[in-house]
């Protein structure tokens, strides 16, 4: 069964790559959820798993390619490293907790 998305009434001004396009726009895209940049500060999990080991702790400074903490997920042990130099501000996380994909895990200074 095919979900129907109702079209509001008026047509609306679109812009897409430096076209403008007259159209009607569906319900589903005006509340569509708006792009916004990560912060490459927070460490968010890859994937639901369980916290296995975390390998820091606050106020510890840390290289990029640093192992910061093992996620554990389907039996495979995912290895979290550091994106960046930086000092460990707050760790969200300790091991044994369940985790669902992008939850905060640890953020940096």
């Amino acid at each position: 069964m095919k979900k129907n998305n109702k079209q509001t009434g008026k047509l609306q001004l679109l812009n897409i790559d430096y076209f403008k396009y007259r159209t009607l726009l569906t319900e589903k895209f005006l509340n569509r959820k708006t792009y916004s940049e990560k912060d490459p500060r927070k460490i968010l999990a890859i994937i639901p798993g369980t916290i296995r080991k975390v390998e820091v702790k606050p106020g510890d400074t840390v290289e990029k390619g640093q192992l910061l903490l093992t996620l554990e997920a389907m039996k495979m042990k995912n290895r979290i490293i550091s994106p960046m130099d930086g000092k460990i501000s707050e760790i969200y996380v300790k091991a044994g907790n369940t985790v669902a994909k992008n939850e905060l895990l640890i953020e940096l200074e």
